[in-house]
């Protein structure tokens, strides 16, 4: 087993601020899928390691922010290169079939800059838009564990006589340990919800590296402790206006955790295949020299690739249609319930196929793919952890609600 935060302390390095002049300016899609590529074939080679030892990717991440995807949805007149929903969807699947902990790392990098264009103002976007195409990274402070739900919490934005403080403790903040800004969710005063986007140096915010998953452990994803922050009001967003306003925050954010399950699933097969073909051994009934001849291994991985085909597909699909609805000159409540349909269809079959390709995997080689220096488990360790983000069985309950009954899903960053 890697080594395991136990015993948690603060973190105490500070994510290092990429320098300017070495952060690429991608113009359009076609670029941001060639840079991802680039990037999938530096961090292939050592997933692996980097999983079964913990090693956190520090330098992977800096050249992902030299590269310029973290700057691929800012809008063209800001700057960006303000790319499709399919490529965005396309660019998570490239990195996450090389390394999917550190292909997840900026979900939210791209959740909260998708909230940021739906209701930040024009001076928030200026500003944050440009800190992000000079190489910033951006990560979050999740849900709590000890509230009801995810959409509650104990964290609060308070007016003092010395202005605006924010105190609380978050969990599942995947990318904050790495992040140069970490946007939080917050009541206010007046009860209402609020995102604040803290630096990550601000006094009084402590990284706690308590991320033990058996699963997506380079993620990082521990806590994040605020206690008594101060905080510039032009730091903050009111996303209690999400609820009420249709549009594609809730969308956007899940088809990038479709994306994620749809990189493993990639992988997984990949690894089956090329398994199967250089080191199986034929089942001695079959009469066969060599394993990849085996009509039943044969028929099984047909049937992996259909499903992987299928899932991609529909997820592709998820994109062009989010990309028709963000055309739109206004996006209605029936819209954005069609995005969300589409998401939920697309994140049912990529969590089907993430876990059922690395679960046969196992099948297809034999015993000898669960000996550890082979480490193929990761594939399903990433695969079963990742999937538990938001369940799959809801997805298919919103899907069925709409169609039967005509009911909207509600508005939030798990639909």
């Amino acid at each position: 087993m890697p080594p395991s935060p136990e015993t948690p302390t603060p973190a105490t390095r500070l994510p290092s601020r990429p320098d300017p002049s070495r952060v690429h300016r991608i113009a359009n899609d076609a670029e941001a899928l060639e840079a991802a590529h680039r990037l999938a074939a530096e961090f292939a080679p050592g997933a692996s390691q980097r999983d079964r030892e913990r090693l956190l990717p520090w330098d992977e991440l800096d050249r992902w922010s030299e590269s310029g995807l973290g700057g691929i949805t800012v809008p063209r007149n800001h700057g960006g290169a303000d790319v499709s929903f399919a490529t965005l969807a396309e660019v998570f699947v490239i990195l996450c079939a090389a390394d999917p902990a550190l292909g997840q790392i900026p979900q939210n990098h791209f959740g909260v800059l998708g909230v940021l264009r739906e209701i930040g103002s024009d001076e928030q976007k200026r500003r944050f838009y440009a800190e992000v195409l000079a190489g910033g990274r951006l990560g979050n402070a999740g849900p709590e564990r000890t509230s009801k739900t995810i959409l509650q919490g104990a964290t609060r934005l308070q007016r003092t006589a010395d202005g605006l403080r924010l105190s609380g403790h978050r969990f599942y903040s995947t990318g904050a340990l790495f992040a140069h800004r970490i946007p939080a969710r917050a009541l206010d005063d007046e009860g209402r919800a609020v995102q604040v986007w803290v630096p990550r140096d601000a006094p009084g915010l402590t990284v706690i590296d308590d991320w033990s998953s058996f699963g997506q452990r380079t993620t990082a994803s521990g806590s994040v402790v605020f206690e008594q922050v101060a905080i510039d009001e032009a730091d903050v967003l009111p996303i209690w206006q999400l609820g009420d306003r249709p549009g594609l925050f809730g969308p956007n954010s899940q088809i990038v955790q479709a994306a994620i399950d749809q990189g493993i699933a990639q992988a997984a097969v990949a690894d089956a295949i090329g398994v199967v073909r250089e080191r199986a051994r034929p089942w001695i009934d079959s009469g066969l020299a060599h394993a990849h001849d085996d009509p039943y291994l044969i028929a099984d991985v047909g049937r992996l690739q259909i499903d992987l085909h299928a899932a991609h597909e529909v997820l592709l699909e998820t994109g062009r249609i989010f990309d028709a609805i963000a055309a739109l000159p206004v996006v209605t409540a029936e819209d954005s319930a069609r995005a969300s349909v589409a998401v939920a269809e697309a994140k049912v079959l990529t969590t089907r196929i993430a876990l059922e390709a690395s679960e046969k995997l196992f099948e297809l080689v034999g015993s000898s793919a669960t000996r550890a220096q082979h480490n193929l488990d990761r594939h399903w360790r990433n695969a079963r952890t990742h999937t538990l983000h938001d369940p799959v069985r809801w997805k298919t309950h919103l899907i069925g609600n709409h169609l039967l009954n005509g009911v909207l899903p509600p508005r939030h960053s798990w639909n």
